[in-house]
């Protein structure tokens, strides 16, 4: 069928579902429209810069962009350049993949005090996107705290640890690796709410902390015991005992005399943020692990940090006009399904969680639910699609960044990059938009 399909969104999720829609629509026509000149979503702006592999699977991604009957609408930001309904007038299918732009926050007094971040916007500081790129974290004291342990806390601990040399393959954005280069942390903080067993970390993320230059680990008062759930699967199972086997090694070797240290602080929950102009400590509550919950003990204990980092998880930002369930902090739907001829992908559909490679599997699932929508209740055709959406941005007066135009300017980044590097990146707006 040659339906007329609008994926919002650049990233894996909208990107993995154009290609699913294609196996099953070869004759479609998508339009995968983003706020951002340029496209791929956390593959450029939320994985670690010092991460290149994963990086890699832009390569897939550019194939999908070269089919004839798709493409990129850069720089077309939805509820100010073109809104929902319009959206849905033009296309017989609307995909929403727009992931989960904003931090959760901690919920805790002095969670306002200069120094605390949330770890969307200090990853995007690092990795150069426009929107974060005026951060300027404050980085001039001796401690920094993450609380959070997923693989986004143990990339921001890890970017912090590690020095100019061993930065200077990836491809973090210029401003935030002068910035770091310049800090002089001596201690690093990973903080949880649960046992060893229960961090949501991967292994290769984890044994990445043996290999740092400067910086030793410490592992703090855990219990290192395999005291899993029963519950637990065997691929999970997996997973969990390597986590254990890669902290008893760190525990065993020591700091070893190296200038900083990244300690590994488990069932400790964060009660307050201390501090008038800017952070000074922070303020956390021993826990016990009951039923695979974090429960307070009523024990407090004070960390001396300059920095707190809340990386406990993030929420959609939805734009007017789109269901929303906050509860959640995701587009309301219904294993996608969102409203006739709508449905949702990705982060914002089921939260954060997985890696890159997960969003294809939720496509393929989609997908299928797509199919069975149309089954039951096809489209009414007729529909103007790219055609409406066109006059409109031009009419707008909107400055569109096609593949092509995104082409210019990867090739230029690539080209005003240092030796070693992959690119140097572009990290306002007004710089990509200068690129012809």
């Amino acid at each position: 069928m040659g339906y007329g399909i609008a994926i919002v969104g650049s990233g894996p999720s909208g990107l993995y579902m154009a290609e699913e829609l294609l196996k099953h629509f070869p004759e479609a026509s998508i339009d995968i429209i983003d706020a951002l000149p340029t496209p791929y979503g956390l593959v450029r702006g939320g994985i670690a810069p010092d991460h290149q592999t994963t990086k890699a699977v832009v390569r897939a991604f550019e194939r999908t962009f070269a089919r004839r009957n798709v493409r990129f609408l850069g720089n077309v930001e939805v509820g100010r350049d073109l809104s929902y309904e319009e959206l849905k007038a033009a296309y017989d299918l609307v995909v929403l993949s727009i992931g989960a732009a904003r931090d959760r926050r901690l919920g805790i007094p002095g969670e306002d005090t200069p120094g605390v971040y949330g770890a969307a916007a200090f990853v995007g500081w690092y990795n150069g996107h426009p929107q974060h790129r005026d951060l300027s974290p404050l980085l001039d004291g001796e401690a920094l705290a993450v609380v959070g342990n997923g693989n986004v806390a143990l990339d921001v601990v890890r970017v912090v640890a590690k020095t100019p040399a061993e930065l200077s393959d990836s491809d973090i954005a210029a401003h935030a690796q002068r910035a770091l280069a310049a800090a002089r942390f001596r201690d690093l903080y990973v903080i949880g709410r649960r046992r060893p067993l229960d961090a949501s970390f991967t292994p290769l993320e984890l044994a990445e902390f043996g290999q740092l230059e400067r910086c030793g680990v410490v592992v703090h008062d855990a219990r290192l015991t395999n005291d899993v759930v029963p519950e637990t699967s065997e691929k999970e199972l997996k997973v969990k005992l390597r986590n254990l086997e890669i902290l008893r090694r760190f525990a065993a070797s020591g700091v070893d005399g190296k200038p900083c240290r990244v300690h590994f602080v488990f069932q400790a929950a964060p009660v307050e943020v201390l501090g008038g102009e800017r952070v000074r400590a922070l303020v956390l509550e021993r826990t016990r692990v009951e039923e695979g919950r974090a429960v307070r003990t009523g024990e407090r204990f004070e960390l001396p940090v300059d920095v707190v980092v809340a990386a406990i998880g993030y929420t959609t930002v939805p734009f007017p006009g789109v269901p929303f369930d906050d509860s959640r902090g995701v587009i309301a739907n219904d294993e996608g399904y969102v409203e006739p001829g709508v449905y949702a992908a990705g982060w914002c559909k089921h939260g954060p969680r997985g890696v890159v490679g997960t969003n294809r599997t939720d496509a393929q699932q989609l997908t299928k639910r797509i199919l069975t929508g149309l089954e039951s209740t096809p489209p009414p055709g007729g529909k103007p699609g790219g055609v409406l959406i066109d006059r409109l941005l031009s009419r707008r007066a909107v400055r569109v960044v096609d593949f092509a135009r995104w082409q210019r300017i990867d090739a230029a980044e690539v080209a005003c990059a240092a030796p070693g590097k992959p690119r140097e990146k572009f990290v306002t707006i007004q710089e990509m938009l200068e690129i012809e």
